[in-house]
């Protein structure tokens, strides 16, 4: 029996009972993680694996994805992953190039394309061309290797910059595809959420050159630059401006500032360059209630202050060192109330890693992202793989994320 006393001490504390959070669908895990609500556990997302529409049944010798390794990672995804869908409102998919979505009329005047095949590979041309004067610029993709790499620059000389500026606005007027978009949601239902994906006048600048040229471009032809992204600027804006205002209240990843980072380039260009022209694309995105990921690679230290102060709600990939130049747990502790937190998983790591090693490689990172206070997290890989075949290693490790997302 308890005495008096004991039972008036006892009178004093109101029992709590701690009542499990009911799981959440994948959909309201993310929609909550952006809001910087509570979410039953933290969400997981393979980036491009489930970003991109991938059709493992699309025959074409080019497609790496119609490799039997690769289907147990596409359902593993599918079925498994917090699903974020990339979509673009000017392209047939949001991780492929230029596709002709522009209004052809107008630009059938000025610009020139060609592709054909040899060797493994399939290469395009495009040639813009003003006054008897010509740019031109090739691209390759390989059979085996799902990428494209520009083996001839658009912009080879200071000459060629003036003959870009000289080339009219109107050949790079878009065509809005608000219905794709509209139908992926649809189709994602429950399952997950659409991303925007767009590039950012650094991005559409710093890909006409050679990388070492566009650095050195960057420091010493700051005025030109300028005009450069100027020109670029006035589509961009206007595509994201109409975008946003179809689509308020979704998810967009700006990609491109990263061409204006260490060890390319010093943070003070970050602020002349990225700040400037991709800030107002921040605003514009979130004056319709939008959220903004900036999507950066490599050394980040030094930027994030510039990528919080443009009002981004997020950041991604958060590479770790050596890759990257900041720790998980400092970036949280710094900037994890301001903004959500995406990636930290080098993909190296999930092809060559031990799944022993790395399972508490991914322990980690979950209790970095999620220690302290802070909006949110989302644990993803730096980058895919980009080859035609998984192997067991690479899939076993894909698994032990969403192993160890489920347990926290």
């Amino acid at each position: 029996s308890f005495s008096i006393a004991g039972n008036l001490l006892l009178a004093k504390f109101t029992i709590l009972l701690v009542v499990p959070m009911r799981k959440m669908t994948r959909k309201e895990r993310l929609t909550a993680t952006l809001n910087g609500l509570t979410v039953d556990r933290p969400a997981v997302s393979f980036h491009e694996i489930g970003g991109f529409l991938i059709d493992p049944d699309d025959p074409d010798e080019y497609n790496i994805y119609n490799a039997p390794s690769w289907r147990p990672l596409l359902d593993l995804a599918e079925e498994h992953t917090d699903l974020i869908r990339m979509v673009s409102p000017v392209r047939a998919q949001s991780h492929l190039s230029w596709d002709g979505s522009t209004n052809t009329e107008k630009r059938r005047f000025y610009v020139k394309e060609e592709r054909w095949e040899g060797c493994n590979s399939r290469f395009a041309r495009i040639t813009y061309s003003i006054n008897g004067r010509s740019l031109t610029s090739i691209s390759r993709r390989d059979r085996e290797i799902d990428t494209v790499w520009t083996i001839e620059p658009l912009i080879k000389t200071i000459d060629d910059v003036q003959i870009f500026l000289d080339l009219p606005d109107v050949i790079f007027e878009e065509n809005i595809d608000a219905e794709h978009i509209r139908q992926e949601e649809s189709k994602l239902g429950d399952r997950g959420i659409i991303m925007i994906d767009t590039e950012d006048p650094v991005c559409a600048v710093a890909s006409m050159f050679r990388l070492e040229d566009f650095t050195l471009f960057a420091m010493t032809e700051k005025k030109l630059c300028h005009a450069l992204m100027e020109k670029h600027s006035r589509y961009i804006w206007e595509r994201v401006e109409k975008v946003s205002g179809y689509f308020p209240g979704r998810l967009w990843r700006i990609y491109g500032p990263e061409f204006i980072t260490e060890p390319f380039l010093p943070p003070e260009l970050f602020e002349e360059y990225v700040v400037r022209h991709t800030g107002p694309l921040v605003e514009k995105i979130r004056r319709n209630d939008g959220f903004v990921r900036i999507h950066s690679h490599g050394r980040v230290r030094n930027i994030m202050e510039y990528i919080a102060g443009m009002g981004a709600d997020a950041v991604d990939p958060l590479e770790p060192p050596p890759q990257g130049d900041v720790l998980l747990k400092e970036v949280r502790e710094k900037y994890g109330r301001e903004l959500v937190l995406f990636g930290n998983i080098e993909i190296a790591d999930i092809e060559n890693m031990s799944p022993e090693k790395f399972r508490e490689t991914v322990k980690r990172s979950l209790s970095d992202g999620t220690s302290g206070e802070g909006r949110g997290f989302v644990l993803m890989p730096t980058a895919s793989p980009y080859g035609r075949e998984i192997s067991g290693r690479t899939l076993e490790n894909y698994q032990i994320m969403i192993e160890e997302a489920e347990k926290v």
